[in-house]
């Protein structure tokens, strides 16, 4: 195989976040549910022979070192692999938004270069290297919306019933660690179980996944960059009910009807979005672990 062309990297949006306490080394220990959505990054992965590896963004350009290049880098120390690749990335997710784009790219790099490279290596080890790149990278390795807790490595696979969004995101982004370090965070919202959440909604109408709880970091953020405030104004002017993901300034709300996109101001880019079934490489790495691997 020389060339893996035209591969996915999904978007996600968190149902609801919550944090319910703090470690002593100052990790956030949270509780939410992230639904993979059909806002993709698209990525190109050619085979290079020596041990380079090299990026060309094709729209928007990256940091000089992003999470595509170190998750490349990592796959290739962690298995001895010599050979390189040529990586092209059509970044349509927007950044800073919340919604996991560099995470997923970084997700399916790994799971690219390891068909391209015929590593073999495991999804139990993929997952290992991609907790070191970030929390997030190990939902997007596990291929379907999660039940996340802890700092955001322990996750369990849900189903969620399907479902149209619009998410609309600021052209002004907001910085994880400024929100994070707020002394006006809240820190103690009461621990909740995956039962709990999955007994509650059995039965309920769709819109019902999407009013669960809160984003607990929406407050801070709205104090801080007064986007997302006017992004939810303009939700609730369509009659929507929207909430912040993540921990980006981007917004989002259940709709049932073809709305938005074509009324947005000028300071939102917006996108009508499905949930997905699931990960569209989810199967692309062995649930077996390889011995020699990482």
């Amino acid at each position: 195989m020389k060339a893996i062309y035209d591969v996915p990297a999904p978007a996600k949006v968190n149902l609801f976040l919550h944090i319910v306490g703090r470690r002593p080394d100052g990790y956030h220990l949270l509780q939410s549910v992230f639904m993979l959505i059909d806002w993709c990054d698209t990525l190109h992965f050619e085979r290079a022979t020596s041990s380079a590896i090299t990026r060309q963004d094709l729209t928007s350009a990256l940091p000089e070192d992003d999470l595509i290049l170190r998750a490349a880098r990592a796959l290739q120390h962690a298995s001895g692999c010599t050979l390189g690749a040529h990586i092209s990335i059509d970044k349509q997710i927007p950044a800073q938004a919340g919604m996991g784009g560099g995470s997923s790219d970084a997700a399916s790099t790994l799971l690219a270069l390891n068909r391209l490279w015929g590593l073999h290596l495991s999804l139990e080890q993929l997952g290992a290297l991609g907790l070191k790149l970030g929390a997030d990278v190990p939902f997007f390795l596990c291929g379907q919306h999660a039940w996340v807790q802890g700092i955001g490595e322990d996750m369990t696979p849900i189903q969620l019933p399907k479902a149209r969004l619009l998410v609309a995101k600021p052209h002004t982004g907001l910085q994880t660690a400024s929100i994070f370090s707020s002394p006006d965070l809240k820190r103690d919202t009461a621990a909740d179980t995956i039962s709990g959440f999955v007994e509650t909604l059995s039965g309920q109408p769709v819109e019902k996944y999407f009013q669960y709880g809160r984003n607990d970091l929406q407050a801070v953020a709205q104090s801080l960059c007064p986007e997302v405030t006017l992004a939810l104004n303009w939700l609730e002017s369509l009659g929507l009910s929207g909430r912040m993901t993540g921990s980006g300034s981007a917004v989002f709300a259940h709709t049932s009807q073809d709305v938005g996109s074509n009324q947005a101001p000028q300071f939102l880019q917006t996108r009508l979005c499905f949930n997905l079934d699931e990960h569209p490489l989810k199967g692309w790495a062995s649930s077996e672990r390889v011995d020699g691997g990482p």
